[in-house]
């Protein structure tokens, strides 16, 4: 007990020191800020006792805090934050690309694949289901091609599906989308992908070349100018055909290896090779090089917008193809002389029978003035014979303003004639048969219209009463 009681006095004693201490230590800080000193000078220079009892109260206050920080960790709130913090610093994020495709979804109208599949059968060759589903660029180069030569409009019917779903941007084609984006960092290769980048980067090529004019024309040799477009049309093929769909790239590295591949020319003459060269470097670098995927969403255009773009393509195209036409093309005359066709096309519109082509289309055009378009219509309908009149009166020999009783005699006179039964050759009794059938058709057809004959006929002989 004694010695209990010592321990506890001994105690206190020690704490009423440190507590005096402390104020002298807490003195001698106040003197020091007075007189300029920072606070670890003043306990640099403080020292000995001071220093331990400031130590005493760091660790005082340092055992303090970890208490509060226990007491913080127990608390539910605290963890709940905590699991949160530690789930969202390991749970990765998302691209930004990503948030923009999902976006998309749902946010067209909804496209019907019986109409795709509809137009596709009804005008795919043409490409009319790829505009539909506003694939406008893969319509272009289906009408342009001919339906990808019948093989791409083949193999459409397998691929609309899919079309379908991109178009109206399905949720479920978005995710897959995302997914394949996410497991490749660029598109795959693609077969006919490729194949298609060669076949038309070959015939874009190709057409340039033929549509320059051999011949200097207004004394201007166009073709040492014009050459220059031949790599501009085959990187250009590439890169179109490269831009389809979800994939995209970029066109001036396409134009630089195209060019640069170009300079073969001057040492493979034959245009086959040179232009097989340009035409496999340039696919395969935008292939290897180029290519990526198309990460942001194509914005909608109107659709008198996507109408014009395509009719100027389509104008732009065909002009080219005129150009070699007129320019380069040649027809060969009966004795076998080639002769351009531009010099045919001077010499036809100079001819007789063109003169006369237009001089019945003037007349024609002062006759409707007179008459009325309807009248021109009736006589072109009459001119048709869509009755068979015109063709019952030569069988018979008789003309428009015959009566009924001389048709009638004309019958009776060409039945009797032709009958079967006076034919005795054997060889002949076919063709016997078929005249006499004629005979009876022709009059069958002039019975049946003779109210119609009589009133043209009564008319016609007003008319010429009046005049």
């Amino acid at each position: 007990m004694e010695s209990g009681n010592r321990k506890k006095a001994t105690r206190n004693e020690a704490d009423t020191g440190l507590g005096r201490k402390s104020k002298l230590s807490g003195t001698f800080c106040a003197l020091g800020n007075l007189f300029g000193m920072s606070k670890d000078s003043q306990s640099a220079d403080v020292g000995g006792v001071f220093g331990a009892y400031n130590r005493h109260d760091r660790k005082l206050n340092k055992s303090n805090a970890q208490q509060q920080e226990k007491t913080q960790n127990t608390s539910p709130t605290n963890n709940t934050n905590q699991e949160t913090t530690r789930n969202s610093r390991q749970k990765p994020t998302e691209p930004e690309w990503v948030q923009p495709l999902r976006n998309s979804a749902n946010s067209t109208k909804k496209k019907s694949i019986f109409w795709a599949y509809f137009f596709w059968l009804f005008g795919g060759i043409f490409g009319i289901h790829l505009f539909y589903l506003e694939r406008d660029t893969q319509a272009f180069l289906t009408w342009s091609t001919f339906g990808g030569y019948v093989m791409g409009w083949l193999s459409d019917i397998f691929k609309i599906p899919a079309y379908v779903r991109d178009c109206n941007q399905d949720p479920q084609f978005i995710e897959d989308l995302i997914e394949k984006m996410r497991r490749n960092k660029k598109p795959p290769f693609s077969t006919s992908r490729f194949i298609s980048a060669l076949m038309v980067s070959y015939l874009w090529g190709q057409m340039v070349l033929l549509a320059i004019p051999e011949e200097e024309i207004y004394g201007i040799n166009w073709n040492s100018y014009l050459h220059w477009f031949i790599p501009f049309g085959v990187a250009l093929g590439v890169w179109v055909v490269g831009n389809i769909g979800r994939e995209q790239g970029k066109l001036w590295l396409t134009l630089v290896v195209s060019y640069l591949c170009y300079a073969t020319r001057w040492y493979y003459y034959d245009e086959n090779i040179w232009l097989t060269v340009m035409m496999f470097g340039t696919a395969f670098t935008f292939d290897t090089y180029s290519k990526e995927w198309r990460k942001t969403p194509k914005k909608k255009k109107p659709f008198y917008r996507r109408l014009a773009v395509l009719i100027f393509c389509a104008v732009l195209y065909i002009g080219i193809w005129s150009s070699y036409l007129y320019f380069n093309g040649k027809v060969t005359n009966s004795e076998g002389d080639e002769i351009p066709i531009h010099e045919a096309l001077h010499h036809f519109f100079s001819s007789s029978m063109w003169t006369d082509f237009k001089q019945s289309l003037n007349d024609l055009y002062q006759y409707a003035q007179h008459h009325g378009w309807y009248e021109i219509w009736k006589q072109l309908i009459d001119l048709s014979d869509p009755q068979g009149e015109q063709n019952a009166y030569k069988i018979l020999g008789v003309g428009p303003t015959s009566s009924q009783q001389e048709i009638t005699a004309r019958w009776r006179k060409l039945s009797r004639e032709n009958h079967p039964d006076k034919c005795k050759d054997a060889n002949r009794l076919r063709e016997a048969q078929e005249r006499f059938m004629e005979i009876q058709q022709a009059y069958e057809i002039l019975s049946n219209i003779k109210h119609k004959r009589n009133r043209k006929n009564k008319k016609s002989v007003r008319d010429d009463t009046e005049l």
